[in-house]
């Protein structure tokens, strides 16, 4: 398949809110059909979501997911398939937050923790690798937490985050010949609802303090984030693979003071 002949698809999990919600809309403006991955017991509302996406133009099909499950992953591409006919993009965006010091760590919470965030990555490329041809492109949602810096409380989400570049690193060698490209995205401080949530993230106040070491002096912005993987997944990146780009404002080059 090319993305040239015929009007692309784009899978994107976790699409209901933040970042996914976010691209879920560039790619209507852009005219990329998607199939939109929520999680049912999420607070957010898919109709609200599609009811954005259709606004903007959009043709999309939403349908439950839960990347932690493989055969809801596998139904959930069979459902796509089966829509669409074909599959172009595959956007790995799904993931928990869940703040655990290390004395508390269960085994239960670490596990569900990489079994959702970073084995959730593999179920989603697993599942889909077989329906994508020249031109294709994977993008996975990872974190300066664990993908560039430590953050206390948060072992086990810096350590599913700090897997997903190896994980794109190797999807790009394997899946090359087939002219099929696979890059990791590392977002900096966003304000997401991830992100506001107070009791396992900064929160807006934590956010707000944040700003005054981040460069460009305030938080990113969850459509600022989806124009990058937009870009990833378009012809304009198609000699781009293997990557692993931060978009943080700066905060990871600025010199501590």
């Amino acid at each position: 398949m090319t993305t040239t002949q015929t009007t692309p698809v784009a899978l994107i999990s976790g699409a209901a809110s933040g970042i996914g919600l976010a691209l879920a809309k560039n790619y209507a403006q852009r005219g990329v059909k998607v199939v939109g991955g929520f999680y049912p017991a999420d607070p957010h509302d898919p109709k609200r979501a599609a009811a954005e996406v259709e606004a903007l133009g959009g043709d999309a099909l939403w349908l439950p997911l839960d990347v932690a499950e493989t055969e809801s992953v596998n139904a959930f591409v069979a459902a796509a398939i089966a829509h669409f006919g074909r599959i172009d993009y595959v956007v790995a965006n799904a993931g928990v937050l869940r703040r655990a010091p290390i004395a508390e760590m269960s085994d239960d919470r670490w596990n569900e923790m990489l079994n959702v965030d970073l084995t959730g990555v593999m179920r989603c490329f697993r599942a889909t690798a077989p329906h994508l041809g020249e031109g294709a492109s994977l993008v996975a949602v990872s974190s300066i937490a664990g993908g560039v810096y430590g953050w206390q409380d948060h072992a086990h989400y810096a350590a599913a985050k700090a897997g997903i570049p190896g994980i794109c690193r190797s999807m790009a060698v394997e899946l090359a010949p087939k002219g099929v490209r696979c890059n990791a995205v590392i977002p900096g401080l966003i304000e997401t609802p991830q992100s506001l949530d107070k009791e396992n993230s900064l929160g807006p106040e934590g956010l707000a303090k944040a700003s005054r070491v981040i460069p460009l002096g305030r938080p990113g912005r969850a459509d600022e984030v989806a124009n990058l993987i937009s870009f990833l997944t378009s012809d304009a990146s198609s000699y781009l693979t293997g990557q692993s780009l931060i978009i943080d404002g700066g905060l990871t080059v600025r010199w501590p003071e």
